[in-house]
């Protein structure tokens, strides 16, 4: 039930992304010729005015066809056709209508909330170590660990688990303390084992103030997670870059429904399991709209950069560059990304196979 539940989630991620381009272009009179969800064989279709509407049989994917494949520049609704500022609006309006659908879900999941966790300590437990006037103190706000601002105990919880990754037992920690703003450079602070109510527990040894959800504090809440989504794509993409990640550590289609499939199961009812999976695609949700705007040819955010290349371009040489050497660049670089997915397909199976 759950894996169907998370094609069907992630279908509607896509199809979202591909009715932001429609919407955008129908409003802009640009001529949509095809609107498909899915890829492969056509499993429905529907003829309308001009436009015709397709189901396709893999549910990976889809697109918005706009006569931009063809280079069509005799007709003056098609897209390659329209003013610069007309694409770009096109082009960006996918990743849109990806980010406002998620943080809609994000919205409507923090007004639930009675309580945040914020970032000013209100108690260390009994043997925390290094505290004090050169260490920590109850009353003192965290303001940042390892140069990544924090903004509630979330992001405590993500950047402490990603320093334990890197096998790291010291930070480096920004506090407020009072008026004054104090920097604890390799601060060791780790997950070790205390005793709490004579029970022993594994933790940080910290804990954290609460603060009343207000209507406005929901608000911010959702506004510091969505960006914070934002945020953790961009760690992600450094930790591709420094090597502290791998190719073998991405996922996609399938891996996602697969996650998505585990989060339903390690829930303890159907009603979490769907709140949790609803929480789970605003997340992807905002990794599609901000990866899809990444200045990466075949891509959205590659077709803009190409679309103020030609600008300037024609500002520098008083001529309009030939459009098939970016439909050559698109099309090299569609089949890279292609074996790429390939490649994480494929990768995504194993994991799936072997555990």
């Amino acid at each position: 039930m759950y894996i169907f539940m998370a094609i069907i989630a992630f279908s509607a991620l896509i199809a979202v992304h591909e009715a932001g381009h429609f919407t955008a272009a129908k409003l802009l009179g640009v001529r949509v010729n095809e609107f498909a969800i899915g890829m492969g064989p056509k499993l429905l279709k529907k003829k309308g005015k001009e436009t015709l509407y397709t189901l396709r049989a893999l549910p990976f994917g889809g697109f918005c066809a706009m006569g931009e494949d063809d280079g069509d520049t005799e007709d003056p609704r098609a897209f390659p056709a329209q003013k610069r500022w007309r694409r770009v609006v096109i082009l960006a309006a996918g990743a849109t209508a990806n980010f406002i659908v998620a943080f809609i879900i994000i919205v409507a999941q923090t007004f639930s909330a009675d309580s945040f966790v914020d970032t000013t300590i209100t108690e260390l437990v009994d043997g925390f170590p290094n505290q004090g006037e050169y260490g920590l103190m109850i009353g003192d706000t965290l303001m940042s660990i390892n140069g990544e601002k924090l903004y509630y105990r979330d992001d405590f919880i993500l950047f402490m688990g990603l320093a334990e990754r890197r096998d790291d037992k010291e930070v480096d920690l920004v506090i407020r303390r009072g008026a004054d703003t104090i920097k604890l450079d390799r601060y060791p602070l780790e997950q070790r084992e205390y005793t709490v109510d004579g029970e022993q527990v594994f933790r940080y040894g910290i804990t954290l103030n609460e603060i009343e959800a207000t209507t406005f504090e929901k608000l911010k809440y959702s506004c510091y997670t969505a960006m914070n989504y934002v945020r953790l794509i961009r760690v992600s993409i450094a930790q591709l870059i420094t090597g502290s990640a791998g190719i073998q550590d991405l996922s996609g289609p399938v891996g996602i429904v697969n996650a998505m499939n585990d989060i339903g199961q390690a829930s303890r009812t159907v009603g979490e399991a769907v709140s949790n999976i609803v929480g789970f695609v605003a997340l992807i949700g905002v990794n599609l709209a901000v990866m899809n705007m990444l200045p990466i040819p075949a891509l959205d955010g590659g077709r803009i950069l190409f679309v103020f290349i030609s600008w300037l371009a024609q500002k520098i040489l008083r001529r309009r560059p030939d459009p098939k050497y970016e439909k050559y660049i698109h099309a090299a670089t569609f089949v890279l990304l292609m074996g790429l997915m390939v490649y994480v397909l494929v990768n995504d199976v194993v994991k799936i196979i072997y555990g």
